[in-house]
């Protein structure tokens, strides 16, 4: 049989069109992808890419190379998923995807604390804001904010994730005079039209984006520093020092907050044993998840950060 391995790296090559980026997916070198590429090539007797300036391209027989090796990519899945739901062990490897911030201001005891009470299994926690492909293995489980998860994953739609307007405290308007507001701007994470949407359902559309910052992390440093106002989760403003939320402090861009696997791995011990134990700390959570323990001012407090 022909190395198998060779295709994976021809794969990743042929979807992405650059020897870089495929790099990157494969997490290794450019040289090892090049050595497997050409190893390939000698190995079949045929090119299966043209080697332009812009990319890689498939030729006429990379095409069917292509079709075929994802074809057996999709059936090696497949027998994986089913194999591992099968599982009934309570060990093994759990892949969680979850976006960071909810990682960093939430949800990271409570994986301490699974970890504690199960140390057989191991938690491989992926930081990413993106729906990750389950189907092929990329994620057993993932803690995603949507309101249109993928059809063909199973889970649990959890709770609401609320967002509002946040501001240091030179930017916070007094009682009496609204004059700071003339001199503020929103902090946005893109000047795409759909991400800029928000702006015209908050409760100061009118106000310009004036500076862009793509890190939910560095945007919290942005607007203690005084940079503007942003949109935020409230998980992450409401429990930040020297952050409050814009009057009126309305909640905006309410979100979904699922916990989803594949449809093959639902009855296996361990992920049906995590699952069901995310979902406990995420409703523990839903106080602050859910917005409803804001800071409005500098001279409130807060009775807490969970329910």
């Amino acid at each position: 049989m022909k190395d198998w391995d060779n295709r994976r790296f021809f794969l990743a090559v042929a979807q992405e069109g650059s020897i870089r980026r495929a790099a990157e997916r494969l997490d290794t070198s450019r040289s090892t992808v090049l050595r497997r590429i050409s190893l390939l090539e000698k190995e079949l007797g045929i090119r299966v890419f043209e080697r332009r300036p812009e990319g890689y391209f498939t030729t006429p027989a990379g095409d069917e190379l292509q079709r075929v090796t994802l074809q057996m990519e999709l059936a090696s899945d497949a027998v994986d998923r089913q194999l591992a739901g099968m599982d009934t062990k309570l060990d093994g490897t759990i892949r969680v995807a979850v976006p960071g911030a909810l990682t960093t201001y939430v949800l990271m005891p409570d994986f301490a604390e699974f970890c504690v009470k199960h140390p057989d299994i191991k938690l491989e926690i992926i930081s990413n804001y993106e729906m990750v492909d389950l189907a092929r293995r990329e994620a057993d489980v993932a803690i995603r904010i949507s309101n249109d998860p993928p059809e063909d994953l199973v889970g649990r739609r959890v709770l609401k994730i609320a967002r509002a307007a946040y501001v240091g405290a030179m930017h916070l308007p007094s009682a009496t005079s609204k004059k700071p507001i003339a001199k503020l701007g929103w902090i946005g994470w893109s000047l795409s039209p759909s991400s800029l949407q928000w702006v015209e359902v908050s409760s100061h559309p009118d106000l310009p984006v004036t500076q862009i910052v793509t890190d939910p992390h560095s945007t919290v440093a942005a607007i203690r520093a005084g940079m503007g106002m942003s949109i935020l989760p409230c998980f992450m403003g409401d429990v930040e020092p020297g952050l409050y939320r814009m009057p009126p402090g309305e909640l905006q861009l309410q979100s979904d907050l699922w916990v989803l696997t594949h449809n093959d791995l639902r009855h296996t011990a361990r992920i049906r044993l995590f699952t069901e134990f995310i979902v406990g700390a995420l409703n523990r959570h839903r106080g602050l998840l859910e917005g409803k323990v804001p800071l409005l001012s500098p001279t409130n407090t807060r009775s807490g950060a969970t329910e």
